[in-house]
């Protein structure tokens, strides 16, 4: 599982990405619409996809950031000295035994750029109360428009 959390002017996003050992990637991403610093925004993206993988029925989940700081807190190897994280650091300890086996790994920045552009975007996006979008169909096509035979 991959995950991040973006803070920035427009506002708070987060992000997840699971990926099956089939290489399948499921996606999630929230707007977050309280205010909030980024590092608690990484354990609302850590919990969102914690809880995802936990609705698919996972067992065994690695977890993978490029934010040494969240692995060595959880791992209480770093004090985690601001009072307000220590709720989210609870929390995913709780999540976390839902799992018979979780592990972390830490990868440089260039290998979580997926998810980071999707918690970013998430960020970006304005959600007014009153404003909504119409549906619309989207068709799916078993064969392509036009054929032509070869012979």
């Amino acid at each position: 599982m991959f995950f991040d959390g973006a803070a920035n002017f427009k506002g708070v996003g987060i992000g997840a990405v699971l990926v099956s050992k089939t290489s399948k990637h499921y996606l999630v991403s929230a707007k977050l619409r309280f205010s909030c610093t980024n590092n608690m925004a990484e354990y609302e993206a850590r919990i969102l996809g914690l809880k995802m993988a936990i609705d698919m029925n996972i067992q065994e989940l690695l977890m993978i950031r490029d934010l040494d700081l969240l692995i060595h807190q959880l791992w209480e190897e770093w004090a985690t000295k601001n009072s307000k994280i220590l709720p989210f650091l609870h929390h995913v300890h709780e999540l976390r035994k839902r799992f018979t086996n979780t592990e972390f790994q830490h990868v440089p920045r260039i290998q979580n750029e997926f998810v980071a552009a999707l918690s970013t975007l998430s960020s970006m996006i304005q959600h007014p109360d009153k404003n909504f979008i119409d549906p619309f169909p989207i068709n799916i096509h078993d064969q392509p428009a036009c054929c032509a035979h070869v012979e």
